[in-house]
């Protein structure tokens, strides 16, 4: 498998810490970010690396040579003239034959590669793109992608947002099929391009792109910031940590009563609304070894008090109000499903005894699944006994809020909690406080 590197970054917001070195060769706790990559992608079975680099600095060649002290490849693509991020494939198109990774310079990473690979071959994607949720979606390229996490849309940070939209966003890291090449093979001198403008947007139209949605650590060194916080993350082990060939941790944590007001049944965006101590307790967790997932029944849908999309809406504006104050879920499970019937207007369809109901724990395993849990190293938040006992049988440990549901063991009152805490805040000072 073979690699190209776009590592023309100037890293002109980084002068006052680095100097004139470009971007991916600024230190990170003693290594540059470029190596940080190139590592990863050893780990990977990488064997050949293409690096894209500016004529007007060497620093990257005499850094890395021909990669043999490192154990694999290195070639360069040196840019006589910037072509942006997308002209350098006209020169990448007369040496790479086969689907590649395609990685922006500043980007800190350690990804498994071969899972990301897997899900691009299964979707025969033009480009997969790396999505992730964010600290900063608001100022983000977010991505728009359905159920099969086709890319159907892609707002960009530039646009303006008068919408609820969920946080998935572009992190700059790609698997590329061979035949995006083939536009370039057809030119007969390369072009300045711009990656996302230029080549991305248009496979979305021709339904082309896939979002590869993961909770590994993928994040730009490109402010001052950003830099900071990014070596905190590799000191802490934050970021080798967070690969998914690894077993994970994750915080399980109910929608109602624990992120959000509890209240009656949200049927529509505008009668959601934040706990106070919501966004700065999940914050926390983003910043922790632990993946914050909301595990929620919905039988509203089954009972035709909203629909599908509303929902999504609902869940768009929880994901947009904690994206405001630099947190968020790094994925969501709801079951949409009720056993009674007798509700006017309900979804006979989705009138089942099903397997994702909590307490049962479909939701959960499937959550396993997605994202390597080790369901026993991991937590469940909720504030009903209901939720306590969804926890006990996928074997997580368990805290009850009290400052949710005002009648918690209306059922499965016999199912006992590890802890019992005020509100989330408390829960997660527990939790860390463990570590």
């Amino acid at each position: 498998m073979i690699a190209l590197i776009q590592a023309g970054g100037a890293g002109t917001r980084l002068k006052d810490i680095t100097g004139d070195l470009p971007k991916p060769m600024v230190p990170i706790c003693g290594k540059p970010i470029l190596r940080w990559q190139i590592e990863s992608l050893i780990r990977a079975g990488v064997s050949n690396v293409m690096i894209v680099c500016p004529k007007s600095s060497t620093a990257i060649q005499d850094y890395f040579g021909d990669g043999s002290s490192l154990g694999i490849k290195i070639s360069y693509l040196v840019e006589e003239i910037p072509l942006g991020t997308g002209g350098a494939l006209y020169y990448a198109a007369k040496f790479i034959k086969e689907d590649f990774f395609l990685l922006f310079g500043d980007l800190m990473l350690d990804v498994d590669f071969d899972r990301f690979l897997k899900f691009h071959k299964k979707h025969h994607a033009i480009i997969t793109t790396f999505a992730h949720p964010n600290s900063h979606p608001y100022d983000s390229d977010v991505l728009v992608a359905d159920n099969e996490s086709k890319v159907i849309h892609m707002l960009s940070k530039k646009e303006p947002r008068d919408f609820f939209y969920e946080n998935l966003t572009n992190a700059g890291l790609y698997v590329i099929s061979k035949s995006l090449l083939d536009t370039f093979r057809e030119m007969d001198e390369p072009i300045k391009m711009d990656f996302e403008k230029d080549l991305l947007a248009p496979s979305i139209y021709a339904d082309g792109v896939y979002a590869y949605r993961s909770s590994e650590y993928v994040k730009d060194c490109g402010t001052p910031d950003r830099y900071v916080s990014v070596g905190k993350d590799v000191e802490n082990g934050v970021v080798a940590s967070r690969n998914l060939s690894k077993p994970q941790r994750a915080i399980f944590l109910d929608r109602d009563g624990v992120i959000n007001v509890f209240g009656d049944f949200v049927r529509v965006p505008e009668q959601l609304k934040l706990k106070e101590d919501a966004a700065p307790a999940i914050r926390r967790i983003n910043e922790s070894r632990y993946l914050a997932i909301c595990i929620t029944n919905q039988p509203v849908v089954a009972r035709g008090e909203t629909t599908f999309g509303t929902l999504k809406e609902i869940h768009n504006k929880m994901e947009d109000l904690l994206g405001e104050k630099g947190a968020y879920l790094n994925d969501l499970y709801f079951c949409p499903h009720h056993p009674d019937k007798g509700f006017e207007g309900e979804v006979p369809e989705l009138k089942i005894d099903c397997d994702c109901r909590k307490p049962k724990i479909g939701m959960l395993l499937k959550a396993k699944k997605d994202y390597n849990i080790d369901l026993a190293a991991s937590w469940f938040v909720g504030d009903t006994h209901q939720d306590v006992q969804t926890g006990i049988n996928a074997g997580c440990k368990t805290i009850l809020v009290t400052s949710g549901d005002p009648n918690p063991a209306a059922k499965y009152a016999s199912a006992k909690p590890d802890y019992v805490c005020k509100d989330l805040a408390e829960a997660v000072d527990l939790i860390l406080g463990k570590e």
